[in-house]
């Protein structure tokens, strides 16, 4: 369980109560963005990589066939129990652990990339970053992750998030745009090295860019029951119940297959 008083008013949160559901309807990164990371030399042949709040699994799993040996650490016993029956269940050999971007522990000089998928915003970063620093080998990189839907500009997104704030308003996830993202702080696309960084990491790479991801409309119906503002909240069951009977009714009004616009952001760091 999360408290951060950054998000959603101080109230709970915790992904592990939604982790079937998780695992089953938020591995949705597109091919795009997974090319991306490659292009930026993350994950790659030989690599040793560490990734943090890795829920899931989703992008050790994605990357798997590139080469790389992984680690996923993750601070709910549910998330990770998923992520090793997903792995298992293809044949992955990747070894998981539950512990905190605050509380791992591996000697120094231990990985060529640390990785930050969906969930830098939850660090402590005052806590993690020297952590990081120490586990990475000379010239290694952290690379924070981030793809949010842009509900100005996508119509199902708009109508979705009005009714996730409908059930729950307290829930600060909505209105991202790509000027406002919970992904490195700092507009993507430019050489700034965000003042959190410094003096421990400098930037090597910093992109944005539009993807958009294909979705059922029970495939989104299970992304937004497992966010934070629903599944992963303190709503009452009661109150889920309701939003899903809402939600499933406006998602009948739309095509079968739909695209939601979403704007992804990769932002690398070399060690220093």
């Amino acid at each position: 369980m999360i408290i951060n008083k950054k998000f959603d008013y101080g109230n709970p949160f915790d992904f592990g109560r939604v982790s079937q559901d998780y695992a089953k309807f938020r591995d949705i990164y597109p091919d795009e963005f997974y090319k991306k990371v490659l292009e930026l030399g993350i994950c790659t042949d030989g690599q040793q990589v560490l990734d943090l709040g890795t829920g899931t699994g989703v992008l050790l799993r994605n990357m798997y066939r590139h080469g790389a040996t992984f680690i996923g650490a993750d601070i709910s016993e549910n998330q990770t129990e998923q992520a090793r029956l997903l792995s298992k269940e293809s044949g992955m050999d990747i070894e998981y652990i539950v512990a905190s971007a605050e509380t791992f522990d591996f000697p120094p000089n231990t990985f060529d990339a640390v990785t930050a998928v969906q969930c830098f915003q939850y660090f402590n970063s005052k806590s993690a970053l020297p952590k990081i620093h120490a586990v990475l080998k000379d010239g290694g990189h952290f690379c924070v992750m981030f793809m949010a839907w842009l509900p100005e500009e996508d119509e199902i997104a708009k109508r979705t998030e009005e009714l996730v704030l409908k059930y729950n308003p307290a829930w600060t996830g909505g209105g991202m745009t790509r000027k406002n993202s919970w992904g490195s702080g700092i507009d993507a696309n430019t050489d700034v090295t965000p003042k959190w960084a410094v003096p421990l990491f400098e930037t090597a790479a910093n992109i944005g860019f539009d993807v958009n991801v294909k979705f059922t409309r029970e495939s989104w119906h299970g992304r937004i029951k497992a966010c934070r503002g629903i599944g992963a909240s303190n709503l009452s069951a009661e109150e889920i119940a309701a939003f899903e009977e809402e939600h499933i009714a406006y998602i009948r009004t739309v095509p079968e297959e739909f695209d939601v616009l979403h704007y992804a952001t990769i932002l690398k760091l070399r060690k220093v």
